[in-house]
């Protein structure tokens, strides 16, 4: 058995209220505990579909991969780390079902750092590119820890100096320098939060950029450029007469892609909007005041629950038609080293290569069965457990198109 008792970290507030998870520190502000555990391993179950999720005593990872031949869960102390502190196999006999691996280790607490090393073909030719030398990111964790100045170019799957290019695997390691997903637990204390629901010949949206809005000294806010600076400009909203409040992309994304310099200062260029999603369940952990691992997702939390109890509703703009893996030449970092033939609309004539409907480098195949439940299933996790109130769709029209680019029509 694996237990139905979940073990929970209790803490004290300076008013001896408990706060679960939550510590309270002399500022007041919430932060997460982290201390490192590891224990007993079991097969685990192949539901719920997707990510680590709280089982009793332990934790259940679970990991959708048709083709993979080998998968390997590693579990980290820190984000830069180049070496796990443990390495789970997963036997094939034991911990999958179908098409899904997973596998249950106890004690895992909230703030443990995981990734995936994933074996299989590397057939770019034939659509696959799997690839153990790179470290994979869930692509359903809940936060990520992210690395300094992650590089890109670092992640990339194949040998870039071989005259084969990208027909040639990379056998370099990067788990150094990739980020780590983070384990956090979906409790939170929403009290009596409920959505505004402002008819729509009443609303009045204000769109704006999370660091932007705040970031310059003149906001006057204690924490600039982060989720809990929006909660402190709300009087102004108010005033304004704002009743629901657009943000533009939070999803993780990674702001040192780009290799591009500024002609004038010759600085390296960096992603500012945040158009290019890493991980399309974990927000941005830049747009939090920093902490233990997986902050960024209570602060988003408290945040959303700050503008409700105001009567302002919260609406996401979000990119589910591409991820910022690119084209083929391209990090791996998720869903290129997960199931590219899968995950990524290619060209039926070559499928080393990427049809590009979102002028990125790639198209998610969002008429494969798998992942079009996945996209549902970012959208129902925004909205049930992150309490949001609607959604503005980046390229919403590629969702609806086939693999030759045509929009789908209904019989």
């Amino acid at each position: 058995m694996q237990g139905t008792q979940t073990e929970s970290r209790v803490t004290k507030s300076r008013n001896g209220g408990s706060m679960g998870e939550v510590a309270s520190q002399e500022n007041e502000l919430h932060t997460l505990e982290s201390p490192f555990v590891e224990g007993e391993v079991l097969p685990g179950n192949a539901l719920p579909i997707g990510g680590a999720h709280q089982s009793g005593e332990g934790v259940n990872f679970v990991l959708f991969s048709r083709h993979a031949t080998r998968v390997c869960l590693e579990l980290f102390q820190n984000a830069d780390d180049s070496y796990a502190t443990r390495s789970i196999e997963l036997d094939p006999a034991r911990h999958r079902t179908g098409d899904v691996w997973h596998v249950w280790v106890r004690g895992i607490p909230a703030g443990q750092l995981y990734g995936y090393r994933i074996e299989g073909p590397y057939q770019p030719e034939l659509g696959h590119r799997f690839n153990p030398n790179r470290l994979l990111l869930d692509p359903y964790a809940r936060a990520i820890a992210s690395v300094k100045d992650w590089d890109f170019s670092a992640a990339r799957g194949y040998d870039s100096s071989s005259i084969q290019s990208d027909l040639s695997i990379s056998t370099v390691d990067n788990a150094g320098t990739t980020p780590k997903c983070v384990f956090t637990s979906d409790d939170f204390d929403w009290e009596t939060d409920a959505p505004p629901n402002h008819p729509a010949s009443d609303t009045v949206i204000y769109e704006t950029h999370v660091r932007g809005f705040t970031i310059d000294p003149t906001s006057g806010v204690a924490h600039p450029g982060t989720f809990r600076s929006l909660a402190e400009k709300i009087p102004y909203l108010k005033d304004l007469g704002v009743t629901a409040i657009e943000l533009m992309p939070v999803t993780e994304f990674n702001e040192n892609e780009l290799m591009r310099l500024n002609p004038v200062t010759k600085n390296r260029l960096t992603n500012y909007w945040g158009y290019n999603p890493v991980a399309l369940f974990s927000p941005k952990q830049s747009y939090s005041i920093g902490g233990a691992p997986g902050q960024q997702a209570l602060e988003f939390r408290e945040m959303v629950k700050a503008f409700h109890r105001a009567g302002i509703e919260v609406i996401l703009d979000i990119v589910l038609n591409h991820t910022a893996e690119g084209d083929e030449l391209g990090p791996t970092f998720c869903l290129r080293g997960i199931e590219n033939s899968i995950f990524y609309t290619l060209e039926e004539d070559g499928r080393r290569y990427y049809k590009d409907f979102t002028g990125v480098g790639n198209t998610l195949n969002a008429n494969h069965p798998v992942v079009r439940q996945f996209v549902m299933l970012v959208l129902r996790y925004w909205a049930m457990q992150m309490h949001i109130d609607g959604f503005r769709f980046d390229l919403a029209s590629v969702l609806g198109r086939d693999g030759n680019g045509k929009i789908v029509t209904l019989p």
